[in-house]
């Protein structure tokens, strides 16, 4: 029987995929990823201990952690009880301390970041990994909306059945060589279909709401998130694209480029943030024309392919909830590219990931610079 390490958040997906699993005929472990402050029941993990998975202890989460809460946590135990498999806890806190720098730096100099991408790149699908071959595991699994299939005799990253919930975008990051041990048990069902199943199998999460904040930010304010860690000044002045001044504000980590509500500015009529200078904490407004874009740079990049050589036409994807559009791809060595929207694109952010489609299939993905 293959041995499976399985991500479990205590949510609907996760739950479902570690039935899947098991239903398959997997030796299914699952572990709950603690990426909050310690507490007395926090399960310290040493670099160097033989065995890093510990026991999680029954009434001991009692807080609410930096990034999943005491109850997600206890919700992921109730399932693995249920479903008689053995679960652990992994105190991540130092590693997650890099996901947090991001997107405090990313912020701080005026770019998007995305830390459910470098999530998946660095924990879920990289430290996740040494765990596994700690209890020889063969797989790690999450229950990410995205397929794994076999295309021309490789391992290929396709869209999830769901085009809804589809999460092929947040995994373009991940590394070639680990896909032919990853698990997406869910990418194959619609997400009613996963309701309906967990429902079936009597697990208590299957109504449970997604999370829809970003985990590590509770309050839902990420510009007060990182104004509390960082110590560098960020205010500055909004302008028009003549550099004329139009008012102040508070600091550029608290805007996006494509961004229209919050800007805190009143001038007549709907503006929207189309530049953002880290070097003068500027930020430039216009009206929504001024937010279209023909091309852009990618850095930073990860194939899941052979590596292009070439020019080709494929589809750009430059947000999660964005739709994928036509574009040439122009490959720059093996770690950029240039992207030519066929049409042009609204709202491109640098520190987005901008994945690159072929139908259904990732070719791969890199940093708007």
């Amino acid at each position: 029987m293959k041995r499976v390490v399985l991500a479990m958040s205590g949510g609907v997906d996760s739950s479902a995929a570690a039935f899947l699993l098991l239903e398959a005929g997997y030796d299914v472990v699952g572990v709950f990823m603690r990426h909050g402050e310690e507490s007395v029941g926090s399960c310290a993990v040493a670099n160097d201990e033989p065995n890093p998975l510990l026991p999680i202890l029954q009434g001991r989460l009692d807080h609410k952690q930096g990034c999943c809460s005491a109850s997600d946590a206890m919700d992921a135990r109730r399932v693995a009880d249920r479903l008689a498999i053995p679960f652990y806890a992994l105190d991540l806190q130092a590693d997650f301390a890099r996901i947090v720098h991001y997107f405090v730096d990313e912020y701080t100099h005026g770019r998007t970041p995305n830390p459910c991408v470098q999530c998946n790149n660095w924990l879920k699908f990289g430290r996740l990994f040494d765990y596994a071959d700690s209890i020889d595991a063969e797989f790690v699994a999450t229950g990410h909306y995205a397929r794994l299939e076999q295309v021309d005799g490789q391992p290929a990253l396709l869209r999830g059945v769901d085009a809804r919930k589809d999460q092929s975008y947040v995994l373009a990051g991940i590394d070639r060589a680990l896909l032919p041990r990853m698990l997406l048990p869910v990418g194959g069902f619609l997400k009613p279909q996963i309701r309906e199943l967990a429902a079936k199998a009597g697990l208590k999460v299957a109504d449970k709401r997604d999370s829809q904040e970003i985990c590590f930010v509770t309050s839902g304010k990420h510009g007060q998130f990182v104004r509390a860690r960082s110590d560098k000044n960020t205010a500055g002045n909004f302008i028009n694209a003549n550099g004329e001044f139009l008012g102040a504000h508070a600091g550029i980590e608290n805007f996006t480029i494509g961004q229209r509500k919050g800007l805190g500015i009143a001038l007549g009529e709907p503006h929207f943030v189309i530049r953002i200078n880290q070097d003068t904490n500027e930020v430039t407004l216009g009206t929504k024309d001024a937010l279209d874009c023909d091309s852009l740079t990618a850095t930073d990049a990860n194939w899941l392919t052979d590596l292009p050589t070439s020019t080709f036409s494929s589809m750009a994807q430059i947000r999660y909830n964005s739709s994928a559009v036509p574009a040439m791809i122009t490959p720059d060595g093996a770690h950029s590219f240039h992207v030519k929207f066929t049409y042009p694109a609204t709202g491109v952010a640098p520190g987005q990931l901008c994945v690159v489609y072929r139908d259904e299939r990732v070719l791969g993905g890199g940093w708007i610079r």
